[in-house]
């Protein structure tokens, strides 16, 4: 018997200088590395993300798969009332960047994302004309003189909202001659000489280089667009969608955002 009682003391001493376990559900890394540190993701993420964001985004894809040996991150780039369609329809996202917050509460809801979306960038918009200027723009009153060939986004994408925001600021009423589904279109038609001018955010006429010339707006602090992210409901990869979040919300994120124009939520 005090044999017996021995064994069952040592093997209680034994369990209880046992590391605990750690829980599946751990919060991911600010770094995004995932809840176990690096190595430790696998499979895809898909992430759905405002056209505005495609510099900045596949740069962060390309890091975040560096620190993350076996995940792919596949990226789709389009206006954000677009994609939010496309997820409300069932498209197979795991995680959803807006830039705006009402395509993102479209989504909210729906119920069709996880929690409380995150604000991670700010952003205004700025006009865009060829290198050259040959129409002299130099303030958003120009753009609705007379023969001016001026590109927006269509009222239903965040750029083409801050444009509505921005002519009701201003008091003056454009008549663009094209009305585009996502602002990187806006500017490829300026940069291929479509158009005297476009409406577009800073960022994108940053991301141009020499392609365009950037003329800021009086009135743009009226029109700052907001981008929240947030995992999709129906993700299937939810760990890894959260540690791709993390990445762009984290430190690593917002200095590339920074780098690129982006200003802070």
């Amino acid at each position: 018997m005090a044999a017996l009682l021995t064994a069952v003391a040592l093997t209680a001493g034994l369990a209880g200088c046992a590391p605990a376990s750690q829980s599946p559900a751990a919060a991911s890394s600010p770094d995004g590395t995932g809840p176990q540190g690096a190595g430790q993701l696998s499979g895809t993420v898909t992430v759905f993300a405002a056209a505005s964001l495609k510099a900045t985004f596949t740069r962060l894809a390309d890091e975040f798969e560096a620190k993350n040996p076996g995940t792919k991150v596949t990226l789709s780039f389009a206006g954000s009332s677009d994609l939010a369609t496309q997820i409300t329809q069932g498209a197979p996202a795991d995680v959803f960047a807006s830039a705006d917050t009402k395509n993102m509460a479209r989504l909210s809801d729906a119920k069709l994302i996880d929690g409380t979306a995150t604000n991670f960038a700010t952003n205004v918009l700025e006009i865009a004309v060829p290198s050259s200027n040959p129409a002299s723009i130099a303030s958003f009153a120009d753009l609705a003189r007379p023969g001016i060939k001026v590109v927006v986004c269509a009222s239903q994408v965040p750029c083409g909202a801050a444009t509505d925001t921005v002519e009701k600021a201003s008091g003056v009423t454009l008549s663009p001659v094209s009305e585009e589904s996502s602002v990187t279109d806006v500017l490829g038609k300026v940069t291929s000489g479509e158009a005297d001018a476009g409406l577009v955010y800073v960022t994108d006429v940053k991301g141009a280089g020499d392609k365009v010339k950037g003329i800021p707006l009086a009135e743009a602090g009226k029109a700052v667009n907001t981008y929240p992210i947030a995992t999709v409901g129906s993700s299937r990869n939810k760990d890894l969608a959260s540690a791709f979040i993390a990445m762009v919300t984290g430190t690593e994120g917002r200095k590339t955002l920074a780098d690129a124009g982006f200003g802070a939520p």
